[in-house]
């Protein structure tokens, strides 16, 4: 290839002599250092199941780059395990390590003045970290997706995933489960590699960066341990080879349509609230305006199709059996719910995609509804707004009859004081639990509270209560929860000031979060509030806390 390269400032001239003799002891030859290198950022790691495969599937997307004309370069980037950190404090570094991502690969591929970036993750974080770093660095680049889990088999022959071991333990607290039981769906939850099964939010995330263009057709669908996502794997090596000689970058393909196409994915199969933080994240590296009332309007009009777990009966291995994310992806098209003139990384656009790839409705199946029998009329997630969230918070309202409660408050400074409640039976119906404490700033990292919501459902008590955070949810999580209550309580929001016993309403129909108390009474509170001393003085986390912005701004940092 004889066009100009970002590389060349790297390899190029008598003055880099020195740079090329190191690139010669891994492997360049001579014509490599005309040809566009492209750094391969796998975050391969047998922490989890998630990550645990992926450094076979970047060796398909290396042999995919050589095979265009490429030349590779691989490098890890860290990953940590949501599901293995929650319920403690290690989950403190979860939303951290998005913004760690991030920044891994915008060091290497900045570094080395990459002229392309192809990513393998798996893990909650790792889809939105390294579509923020392509987007940061806007050099041609392709996500490729570790894909999901196969289900588990349960003791009555049904299938199972991860959440149905977190909310076992529920049970067990109920005195619904045996010790026994709770083993045996324990050593079934996870069959092998690839993530959790429902539309948590790695699969949500998934399929929103497919649907926004930075992936494949069929990369949020395709099994984590399958030959088509082998093939595709390949495949995206090829194409980002492609991308690259046409110059296609992230910000050609990130923008507020692409955005909107993403979002409409997610509200259709009724994915994660963490959707929410990370799109708007994405926007913010891509220099695109977007705020929480863009999420609230497309909310208003998309309908909730999809019967996936957590708020469903099926997983993503039931969406793939008939057609995909394609093929939903077509239904939407279809029905005038996407932009089809949207670019992608094929150098195709959207609707050229799916141009042969048939509808869902085409076939004969029940995972995800008509649009005019669908499972909610208009989207799952919901923005709230009131006294006590003056900034937003966001409610997942997926597969719920009851989405209004007022109770009184059961306030807890932080996700283990609650849990310890929830293990004693002291939540009782009506009751609408305050875990404060958990924000961005406040976790510091805000924390998810799938330990506790599990463990409420568990017990029988998901449709009877209300609860509220400044942290966040997994995507593995149902029921009437509010998360991303902004401001949060470490810097004087008014989930701060909530006493226990107060009258609080979450009701997702009028989109409101209010404490009854008057005005005059909150002012006294908040006089009298004082402002706590950070939990954490040095190290990561400290940093972040630091540098983080509201959960209503996508906590990122700057």
């Amino acid at each position: 290839m004889t066009e100009h390269h970002r590389s060349e400032l790297t390899t190029a001239g008598m003055g880099r002599a020195p740079n090329r003799a190191m690139l010669r002891a891994v492997g360049f030859l001579d014509e490599d250092f005309s040809r566009p290198m492209i750094g391969v950022a796998s975050l391969f790691s047998d922490i989890t199941p998630c990550n645990a495969h992926l450094d076979r599937l970047a060796r398909k997307g290396i042999e995919g780059i050589r095979s265009a004309g490429g030349v590779p370069q691989i490098f890890g980037a860290p990953t940590a395990s949501d599901g293995i950190m929650m319920g403690h404090q290690g989950m403190r570094y979860s939303l951290v390590s998005r913004e760690v991502i991030a920044d891994s690969i915008e060091v290497v591929a900045g570094g080395m003045n990459h002229d392309g970036i192809l990513a393998f993750g798996g893990c909650d974080k790792n889809m939105p970290g390294c579509v923020m770093a392509m987007a940061r660095m806007n050099i041609p680049s392709i996500f490729v997706y570790g894909g999901s889990i196969l289900p588990g088999i349960g003791p009555e022959g049904e299938d199972i995933d991860i959440v149905s071991i977190f909310e076992a333990v529920g049970r067990q607290q109920a005195g619904k489960l045996d010790a026994a039981g709770v083993h045996r769906v324990e050593c079934e939850s996870c069959p092998g590699a690839g993530s959790c099964g429902g539309m948590y939010t790695a699969n949500t995330m998934s399929s929103a960066i497919e649907a926004m263009g930075l992936s494949l057709p069929y990369d949020a669908s395709n099994p984590a341990v399958s030959a088509a996502k082998e093939r595709e794997s390949f495949q995206a090596g090829q194409a980002l080879v492609r991308l690259i000689e046409r110059n296609i970058r992230p910000r050609d393909i990130i923008t507020r349509q692409s955005l909107e196409n993403a979002y409409t994915l997610v509200l259709a199969l009724g994915g994660s609230t963490n959707a929410i933080l990370h799109l708007m994240a994405i926007a913010y590296e891509a220099e695109v305006p977007w705020t929480l009332e863009d999420f609230d309007r497309l909310g208003a009009k998309v309908p909730h199709l999809a019967d996936l777990k957590p708020g469903g009966r099926f997983v993503m291995n039931d969406l793939h059996r008939v057609g995909g994310t394609p093929a939903v992806l077509k239904a939407l098209l279809e029905a005038g719910f996407l932009h089809g003139d949207c670019i992608t990384v094929t150098g195709k656009t959207l609707a050229e995609n799916l141009k042969d790839i048939p509808s869902v409705y085409k076939r004969k199946q029940a995972v995800v509804h008509p649009l005019d029998t669908p499972m909610h009329p208009t989207g799952h997630i919901v923005i709230l707004r009131g006294n006590l969230a003056p900034e937003g918070a966001v409610a997942k309202v997926a597969g719920l009859k009851q989405r209004q409660i007022t109770g009184p408050a059961r306030v807890f400074e932080g996700e283990e004081a609650c849990f310890a409640a929830i293990e004693k039976r002291q939540i009782k119906p009506g009751d609408v639990v305050v875990i404060r404490g958990e924000g961005p700033v406040g976790g510091p990292g805000m924390r998810e509270m799938l330990s506790v919501t599990a463990a409420l459902v568990g017990q029988g008590l998901g449709e009877s209560i209300g609860l509220i955070t400044d942290g966040r949810f997994s995507g593995g999580t149902h029921g009437l929860v509010v998360g991303h209550v902004a401001p949060e309580a470490w810097v004087g929001g008014p989930i701060a000031l909530v006493h226990e016993g107060d009258r609080v309403t979450i009701d997702a129909e009028r989109k409101l979060l209010q404490l009854h108390v008057d005005d005059s009474e909150l002012e006294r509170r908040r006089q009298a509030w004082r402002k706590p001393a950070p939990r954490v003085a040095r190290g990561v986390l400290a940093k972040y806390a630091h540098c983080v912005k509201s959960a209503s701004l996508g906590a990122v940092t700057s």
